[in-house]
């Protein structure tokens, strides 16, 4: 028998950022761009999310299944894709014009969702997903849960225990490394997380274990949009894991991964 392959899913939230003056749109949110970057590096993903029925509906389901994505619980509901309106000033500086939020409003997991999920080795989500209260079902099956905080791990609203506990993998941004920051990943990990990582923009990444941190540098390249270096981070460094990679060479091909997507205008 041949080994087993691993498979991923991203679930919760997906949007299209829509660059309206450029003509240019394309799927995002952490989980799709997490997903798009391990399906290309040959790990099988699905996503779990929503779309509308309008075109921004159709077109993000061509290209995820273009990139190979499977997506039969990317359900389909009445209304409008979720839709960050972005803008391009200088070429260069990303700005976030208004929010569409779309049926991604009330998306949550149906019985099914996560009856599906359950047969996946590994999760992505955020907090913004509308699924944090399923992780405690779905990491007792087995489910690894890899959760992207963002720069919202320290915010009061999320800076919570039950959020710490249902992890296993856990990330967030952070500007440097500091007092604040090494104790800050060093208490999440202490709800169980394997790991917990920081990433801190040209400062590099921090990763804790609950033994030791390690600090891993930058791959220096000239930068053309850092929007989706965080998610091209993740997954390189779980990409790593999912190959029993020791932490400094996940932190290696997250830094790599991570310096070629800051090169393009796409987030992966």
């Amino acid at each position: 028998m041949g080994e087993k392959k691993v498979r991923a899913v991203a679930a919760g939230f997906s949007c299209m950022d829509v660059y309206e003056k450029l003509n240019r749109c394309y799927p995002t949110g952490n989980g799709v761009d997490w997903g798009v970057h391990l399906q290309r590096l040959g790990i099988s993903v699905s996503v779990v999310s929503v779309t509308g029925t309008d075109e921004y509906g159709k077109t993000m389901r061509k290209m995820l299944q273009q990139e190979g994505i499977e997506i039969s619980h990317l359900h389909e509901k009445e209304g409008n894709t979720c839709q960050m309106k972005m803008n391009l000033i200088n070429g260069v500086d990303r700005v976030h014009l208004e929010e569409v939020e779309g049926v991604m409003k009330d998306f949550a997991l149906t019985e099914e969702d996560k009856e599906y999920i359950k047969t996946f080795d590994y999760l992505h989500t955020d907090l913004f997903g509308n699924i944090l209260k399923d992780l405690p079902e779905l990491r007792a099956a087995g489910v690894k849960v890899v959760m992207d905080f963002s720069i919202f791990s320290g915010n009061p609203e999320y800076n919570t225990d039950e959020n710490f506990k249902n992890v296993d993998y856990a990330f967030l941004s952070y500007e440097k490394e500091d007092d604040y920051i090494r104790e800050h990943i060093k208490r999440i990990q202490s709800f169980g997380a394997k790991i917990v990582t920081a990433t801190l923009g040209e400062n590099g990444s921090l990763s804790y274990d609950g033994e030791r941190y390690y600090h891993y540098g930058i791959v220096p390249v000239k930068v053309v949009n850092t929007v989706g270096a965080g998610d091209s981070y993740i997954a390189g460094f779980t990409y790593g894991i999912m190959n029993g990679w020791e932490i400094p060479k996940c932190q290696e091909f997250g830094a790599k991964i991570s310096s070629e997507v800051i090169t393009k205008f796409e987030p992966y």
